[in-house]
């Protein structure tokens, strides 16, 4: 049996986007004072990018591990886990 890569177990999973309720919620003002924004390079899913002062964020694809959770020690975001019925449904392994 070939192995999969993680690209392609990662493909597989599925996602229900709650798109009335964000379950990461980014506060621009506070991500504008942050010099380093570590939660761009720690996001296992490369789900926040650089944008001017800020940071722009697609939680669409969230594997819900909440790294980003633990590396903003400026508090800049509000995470918490999606409601029943959405978030990820990890489909491999």
């Amino acid at each position: 049996m070939n192995k999969l890569s993680i690209e392609e177990r990662l493909g597989k999973d599925k996602f229900a986007v709650d798109e009335d309720k964000p379950h990461i919620v980014l506060d621009q003002r506070i991500c504008a004072q942050c010099s380093k924004k570590p939660c761009v390079k720690a996001c296992p899913a490369g789900l926040y990018v650089p944008q001017g002062d800020g940071v722009k964020l697609d939680y669409a694809g969230c594997l819900e591990c909440g790294t980003c959770r633990v590396v903003c020690v400026m508090k800049g975001l509000k995470w918490e886990y999606p409601r029943g019925t959405f978030g990820v449904e990890f489909r491999y392994g």
